[in-house]
């Protein structure tokens, strides 16, 4: 890890923070495991003391904690993406799209209200979509 003494922000805390949570729901940390990792991530003040406790888990990772770069299939370099968040994003984008959707279909084309079905199946499904590509 590159500036190890670096103070954390809060943003990289919750982003520690997440990445336990996929720990726990894939069950690579039990609860109580996950409690005191957790303590010990908001107590945090410098990105090497994240170190320790993402040493023995796999990705993902907080970023501050993941190499800059990496090289790809073809040996050339390149950035490195958490796909998590990738994945929390595109969720994130998915609802508003498909509200917007419903109203445009309800004032044009359809003119019922069946079409607010559509944001209500992509809350309930989209998660289970988006969050089952990253495996």
């Amino acid at each position: 890890m590159e500036f190890p003494e670096v103070r954390l922000s809060d943003d990289e805390r919750q982003e520690a923070l997440d990445a336990l949570d996929e720990h726990v729901r894939t069950g690579r940390l039990d609860i109580a495991e996950y409690g005191e990792r957790s303590a010990q991530v908001t107590a945090a003040r410098t990105r090497g003391d994240l170190e320790p406790l993402f040493t023995d888990l796999p990705t993902p990772r907080p970023a501050v904690l993941q190499d800059e770069t990496t090289l790809s299939d073809d040996g050339s370099a390149g950035t490195q993406r958490d796909e998590t968040s990738l994945w929390h994003r595109a969720s994130g984008v998915a609802l508003p799209i498909a509200a917007l959707l419903a109203v445009v279909l309800l004032a044009f084309v359809v003119k019922t209200y069946v079409v607010f079905l559509i944001p209500i199946a992509v809350a309930v499904l989209g998660p289970r979509i988006f969050h089952g590509r990253k495996r």
